[in-house]
C-alpha cells in the first residue's frame, strides 16, 4: 500500500469535518475509550504534574474530564493552558477554581496566576489529526509548538478519535512531534 501524503490545510478541512459527524453520545464514548487507554498504559503518581487542554465542546473536542477528575481524586498536580497575547501560559487548577469562555470558545481559567512551571511530566495536548510519524496538526496558531520549545515535557501525548493513516506534506522544522497518541483503541508510540 502507498503512503498518502498531504498538506496540512487539507487534513485540517477533512479531520475536522469528519470529527464533526460524531454524536455528542459517540464523542463521550470515545473519549471514555481513550481515557481507559491513557490509565492502563501510563503509571501517574501523586504530585506528578500533569498539563491538559479543555476541550473546544463546539468543535467536538476530545472529553478530558475524565483525566481532571483522575488527576483530583489521586492528588497530582494539573495545569490548563491559557493564551496571553501569544502564548501559552500555565495555569494550576483545583476542583474549586473558576472558568469563563475565551475568544476562542475555549474554557480558560479566571485567574492569570502563572506559577512559572516549565516542567511537566505529561502534556496531554489536542489536535485535530496526527499523522503515523508523530506530526500533529492543530488549528495552526503554533500555540503548542511554541509551549514545547518553551518548557520542558516528558512526554507529549496526543488524543485523537482516528488512527493515523495519512501523512503530513509540509511538516516545518518548527513543528515538534508528539511521542505518544491514544485513539478509542489503539496506542501509538513514536
Amino acid at each position: 500500500m502507498d503512503t498518502i501524503f498531504q498538506q496540512k490545510s487539507v487534513l485540517r478541512e477533512k479531520y475536522l469535518e469528519k470529527r464533526m459527524t460524531l454524536s455528542k453520545d459517540e464523542v463521550f464514548l470515545f473519549s471514555k475509550e481513550i481515557f481507559d487507554t491513557f490509565i492502563s498504559n501510563f503509571e501517574i503518581k501523586a504530585n506528578s504534574k500533569i498539563h491538559c487542554f479543555l476541550p473546544i465542546v463546539s468543535k467536538n473536542e476530545i472529553d478530558t474530564s475524565f483525566f481532571f477528575d483522575y488527576c483530583f481524586k489521586h492528588n497530582i498536580r494539573i495545569f490548563v493552558p491559557k493564551v496571553v497575547g501569544d502564548k501559552i501560559i500555565s495555569i494550576e487548577i483545583n476542583p474549586d477554581s473558576e472558568f469563563k469562555i475565551s475568544k476562542w470558545n475555549i474554557q480558560e481559567p479566571v485567574s492569570n496566576l502563572d506559577y512559572g512551571e516549565i516542567e511537566f511530566d505529561i502534556c496531554i495536548t489536542p489536535l485535530v489529526y496526527c499523522d503515523p510519524l508523530g506530526n500533529r496538526i492543530g488549528y495552526g496558531k503554533g500555540f503548542y509548538d511554541k509551549f514545547f520549545e518553551e518548557n520542558k515535557v516528558i512526554s507529549k501525548i496526543g488524543l485523537s478519535f482516528y488512527k493515523p493513516v495519512e501523512c503530513v506534506d509540509n511538516v516545518f522544522k518548527t513543528d515538534v512531534r508528539l511521542d505518544y497518541l491514544i485513539t478509542p483503541n489503539y496506542f501509538f508510540v513514536f
